[in-house]
Parts: structure tokens; C-alpha cells; sequence
């Protein structure tokens, strides 16, 4: 049966009417898979020999160490990019198969995703290193099997917690709390992990415990999804009261404050743009890579940081326009909406997190103001010219957003096109460029001074420059809809 779906798969990606497209972007995704697998591979070479003869430690006692870490970010990123692929599911359920065997494909599947099984590469290359260099069969056999079922947890942690948002915050304090606690020496969770990891090397009966913990998990995830695997139940699409949301004193700046209004519930409401907004916090603390690498301290790299801590609502929202409406575009489309109107609405939602995102960056004032003033100038590139280069970008986007659906990916069939990656150039590398010249002969003053000089002129030709841009949100209108009416 599990052939039968395997031969099911390859049919379904040769079939629709985006082949083409999808075997380019598969094509551009095993680039991108075989190239990890070559970092982590020669990584091991890396980390074994490096530790072993710069170090003088055993290599293996310190990746067990580090190997709480590890697992705790597998952890986060699961959560956030894995989901099961209960839509391909489906159609299967109204056939004569068995629903234990569906749902134990579907647990199947989410192994084979590179998610789950990229990081093995590390640990499969560490082992063999480490049997090459004396160290006993027996032991790393079961150092390997034992870790591996550990990541492998993941899994089922993830499918149980998924979806309940309240528990996910829990875990996130409570990891949070245990790094806390480690790096101010209070508890020693890596001496922990390393006792407890190691153990599986130097007592090979440990791995009894990881065994138990994946077959537990797996009977457990079994019955909590067997339950809930019907079409009218748990793969429904939960349905809630509608509820009325009004920010009344955006009433008063006509459509522009409608369309605003609009776009706050929407962040509000979906998990979807939930993510943006944990996202967009997170890149406030872009900066701080700074500090720990030689290569950001140069002066285009500091520009570079400044844009992605102060704009960093505005890369992940505003290249998604107008995908975020693309459920309900084409009957927009039919209404008399002012295009203008509604793309300065998502400008000026942009431009408002951006501004809220230069006062709270203020902390890098810390490090020294020459940072900060950096960054504040990148904010106001970003605010007078990049909001508009990204909405811009966002007319050749034809990617289709459900904002219903629980699914999660990096990247999407169509979010990539040359028109989008040219628009890089004068949204990243022009200011990056001129700052880092500027500075470089004048000092910092100029450095800053000629990049807000930038921001501010395109700020006050923002409506010449929205008359462009809206001339090629309608050139692109009608494929745009074709792209959204197009499930495929």
C-alpha cells in the first residue's frame, strides 16, 4: 500500500498546470538540500578533528554537550515549518483503506521530509569518523541510534502540540527559563546533556530509554490522530463565531483607514501573519550577530543589519501584497476599489511598524551610537524607499496565501521571479554600497547623512512613485488573477 502511495506522489507532481514551474523549484530545492548536506558532512570533519586537536578534548563528549541545544532548536523549527500532510490524506479517506494504514503513512512521510532527516547526515559522519579513529563499534552504534531517536521525538512532540498555541508558549518560557538558568551557571544543563547523551556510548543498555520514549510516542500520536482522522472531525476546518473588530479612530482617514483597519484584524486573526508579527520581533535582534562574527562590523554589513532590524515587518508583509488578499482579490477586483488607495494602505501599516521598530531598536545605543544613528538611517531608507520598492515586488508576487490553512513552508512555487530578485539591488545593495563609501572617504556623519537623504526624498515622491507602481499592479491584474484562481 505504501508503494501505491509513493507512485500516487510522483503522479501528482507531473500532473497540473504548473509542472514546469514545480520542477524548477524542486530542482532549486535539492540545490539547496545537497548543499546543506555538504555543510553538515564537512562540519563533522570540522568539529571532530578541530576539538580532538585544537581543543585537546574528546570530540565526542563535547558534541554530546552541545547536543541539548541542538535538539531544542529541531524542536522550534519544527513547530514552526512542519506540519502533517493531512490534505493529501484526504481523498483516500472516502476509499477502502484502512485508516491505520493512512495515518502511519502520514507519520512515515514526516520523516522523510529533509527536516527531519538532515541533521542524521551530521551525525552519521561524526560516527564513522569516530570508528575510524578507535572508538568502540558497539558504543557509537548506540550513541547514533540513540540520538537519532531523540531528534526523530520531535516528531510526535510537534504533531500533540501543533496546533495548541497556549502549550507552545509554555514551552517556549520553559526553554527559555532552562537557557537562563544554564547560562548563568545556576543549573548545568549542558554537563546534563552531556552525562545523559554520552551515556548511550559509554552504557550501551541506555539506548533502551530512547527505544521506549519513540515506540510510547508514536502509539500515543497514533490513537491522539486515529481518533480525530475524519473528514467531519479533526481534518475539518475548524469553524469559530464570527466577531466584530473596529479601530474606530481609523474611520476618520477614509479608505486608506479601512483598508488599515482591515489588515489588523487579518495579523490579529490567522496564524499565518501571526508568524509575521513573531517574526518582525525577531528581527529587532538581528543586530546582535554583530558581536559574535568580524564579518558584520564592516560598514556595508552594518547598513545591511540596520535594514533587516528596522524593516523586517516590512520584508516579510509587505512582499506577501497582494497575496494575503488573494482568497477574496478577484472579487475585489470586481468592486470599485481604488488600487492606490490600497496599496497606500499597506505603505503606511508598513512605514508605522517600521517606525515603531527604529524606537525599539534604541537598545543598540548600548553598543555605541555610532551603531544606532547606523541603523536609524537604514530605517529611514527603509520608509522612504524600500516600502515602496517592496510593494513593488509584491505585483509580480502570484503566490496564493490561505489564510485558513495550517500549512507551513520557507518558500512557495511561485514566490521567486527575476523582476523581484532585480528590485534586491536598489532595495539592499545601493545603500549598503553608498554608506559604505561614504563613510569610508567622509566618516560617519556622511555615511548617515546620505542615506537618510535617500529615504527622505523618496518619501516626499511617494506619489509619483505610487503612480508607477500602480500602473504595474494593473499590467500584472489580470495574470495575478489567473494565478489565485488557479489552485494548481
Amino acid at each position: 500500500m505504501f508503494l501505491k502511495f509513493l507512485r500516487l506522489e510522483i503522479k501528482s507532481f507531473f500532473r497540473g498546470t504548473s509542472v514546469g514551474l514545480n520542477l524548477a523549484m524542486k530542482i532549486l530545492r535539492f540545490i539547496g538540500i545537497f548543499y546543506f548536506m555538504a555543510c553538515l558532512a564537512g562540519g563533522a570533519f570540522a568539529v571532530f578533528f578541530y576539538v580532538r586537536d585544537e581543543m585537546h578534548l574528546d570530540p565526542l563528549k563535547v558534541v554530546s554537550k552541545f547536543l541539548v541545544i541542538a535538539w531544542a532548536v529541531d524542536l522550534i523549527l519544527k513547530y514552526i515549518w512542519q506540519e502533517m500532510p493531512t490534505q493529501n490524506i484526504k481523498p483516500f479517506l472516502t476509499q477502502n483503506i484502512p485508516k491505520n494504514t493512512l495515518v502511519n503513512y502520514m507519520f512515515v512521510k514526516t520523516f522523510l521530509s529533509a527536516l527531519s532527516w538532515l541533521n542524521s547526515l551530521f551525525f552519521i559522519t561524526f560516527s564513522v569518523i569516530a570508528l575510524f579513529n578507535g572508538y568502540s563499534v558497539t558504543g557509537v552504534l548506540t550513541w547514533f541510534i540513540g540520538i537519532s531517536l531523540l531528534f526523530y521525538l520531535n516528531n510526535f512532540i510537534n504533531i500533540l502540540f501543533n496546533d495548541k498555541e497556549a502549550v507552545a508558549i509554555i514551552i517556549g518560557l520553559l526553554f527559555a527559563a532552562v537557557a537562563g538558568l544554564g547560562y548563568y551557571n545556576i543549573v548545568p544543563v549542558l554537563s546534563y546533556s552531556e552525562r545523559f547523551v554520552y551515556g548511550f556510548y559509554k552504557n550501551p543498555y541506555m539506548v533502551v530509554i530512547p527505544i521506549m520514549l519513540f515506540f510510547s510516542l508514536w502509539r500515543i500520536c497514533f490513537n491522539y490522530v486515529r481518533k480525530e482522522f475524519y473528514l467531519d472531525r479533526g481534518l475539518e476546518a475548524k469553524k469559530q463565531f464570527g466577531k466584530t473588530e473596529n479601530i474606530a479612530f481609523l474611520n476618520k482617514y477614509g479608505v486608506i483607514g479601512t483598508f488599515i483597519n482591515n489588515d489588523i484584524k487579518m495579523l490579529r486573526r490567522n496564524k499565518v501573519t501571526k508568524g509575521i508579527l513573531i517574526g518582525s520581533f525577531f528581527f529587532l535582534f538581528y543586530g546582535l550577530l554583530m558581536f559574535t562574527s568580524t564579518i558584520y562590523k564592516t560598514p556595508a554589513m552594518m547598513m545591511f543589519m540596520g535594514l533587516f532590524v528596522t524593516g523586517g515587518f516590512q520584508f516579510l508583509f509587505g512582499q506577501r501584497v497582494p497575496a494575503f488578499d488573494s482568497s477574496y482579490y478577484p472579487l475585489m477586483m470586481t468592486l470599485n476599489v481604488p488600487y492606490k488607495e490600497y496599496l497606500k494602505a499597506k505603505w503606511w501599516l508598513m512605514n508605522i511598524m517600521t517606525a515603531a521598530s527604529i524606537i525599539i531598536a534604541l537598545f543598540y545605543a548600548y553598543f555605541g551610537w555610532e551603531l544606532y544613528v547606523t541603523f536609524f538611517a537604514a530605517g529611514l531608507y527603509n520608509i522612504g524607499v524600500n516600502s515602496q520598492l517592496t510593494l513593488w515586488s509584491g505585483a509580480f508576487n502570484k503566490t496564493q496565501i490561505d489564510l485558513n490553512s495550517k500549512e507551513k513552508r520557507i518558500g512557495q512555487k511561485n514566490s521567486f521571479n527575476l523582476k523581484s530578485m532585480l528590485l534586491l539591488i536598489p532595495k539592499m545593495l545601493l545603500p549598503m554600497g553608498v554608506f559604505a563609501l561614504s563613510k569610508y572617504f567622509f566618516g560617519i556623519t556622511a555615511g548617515v547623512v546620505s542615506i537618510a537623504v535617500f529615504g527622505l526624498l523618496g518619501f516626499f515622491l511617494r506619489e509619483k512613485i505610487f503612480d508607477i507602481i500602480v500602473k504595474q499592479y494593473k499590467r500584472e491584474k489580470y495574470s495575478t488573477l489567473d494565478a489565485f484562481k488557479n489552485k494548481d
